[in-house]
């Protein structure tokens, strides 16, 4: 059965890698999940923001050749994506949301081939592009959002938010847009190392995943990897 390495930008889609998603994603028969941060944690001071393409490219293709039982995925954000990501230029061009992020990803799938050659089995690169960042997941549930940082206040406001669009992965991209923009706008102590997770395990993956459709479609596709795969074929 597979390894999964999760290439993160940052340290709460580590921890959310960690303590979310390991424990589910084992269950469909992987013998390890875990995250790594793409870049040099050290010079970064953990303070996540992704590197380049080709740096990222590296470090994945290394994984990938070095480790033949493994499958590769990422879980980085569209909002602030480097315009030198195989297909980030042009993505704004699409008109939904989904379709950018599937834009983006079939880029990197179709790059990350290339560079592995012809024998590379494309199975084994399932990239993610969170639309349009992490936080967008939280608005999955604004109330219990807001309970679970410390701000029942902040529940109506969270929930006004949500109303304005059909998907909590629809909520806009710019500088004051962006979800995580919005959020410390309501809550200036917004942490997100320490309160996306801490949010994101009271809402439950399950909540989640019923919302944000592009985000579960990745997760299904995790999920049905490892019976496609013996330890001889991979």
């Amino acid at each position: 059965m597979p390894r999964l390495l999760v290439h993160v930008e940052g340290q709460t889609e580590e921890t959310f890698v960690g303590d979310v998603l390991r424990e589910h994603l084992t269950q469909f028969g992987y013998t390890s999940v875990s995250a790594r941060l793409v870049g040099n944690p050290r010079l970064r001071s953990h303070r996540g923001g992704i590197r380049s393409w080709e740096v990222v490219r590296n470090e994945i293709q290394r994984h990938l050749k070095g480790d033949l039982g493994a499958v590769a995925t990422t879980m980085v954000d569209y909002y602030a994506l480097p315009l030198n990501w195989p297909g980030r230029s042009e993505a704004p061009r699409k008109k939904t949301a989904a379709a950018k992020a599937e834009h983006v990803e079939a880029a990197l799938l179709a790059d990350m081939g290339e560079i592995l050659g012809p024998g590379f089995d494309t199975r084994r690169f399932v990239p993610l592009v969170m639309m349009h960042e992490f936080e967008a997941l939280l608005f999955s549930d604004p109330d219990r959002f807001a309970h679970e940082i410390g701000r029942e206040s902040l529940s109506e406001n969270f929930r006004a938010i949500r109303d304005e669009f059909n998907s909590p992965e629809d909520i806009n991209d710019s500088a004051e847009t962006a979800p995580s923009k919005r959020i410390e706008r309501l809550f200036p102590g917004y942490e997100k190392p320490l309160f996306g997770v801490l949010a994101a395990m009271g809402i439950g993956l399950a909540t989640i995943r019923q919302e944000c459709p592009h985000f579960n479609n990745w997760l299904e596709r995790l999920e049905g990897l490892p019976t496609q795969f013996s330890s001889a074929a991979i």
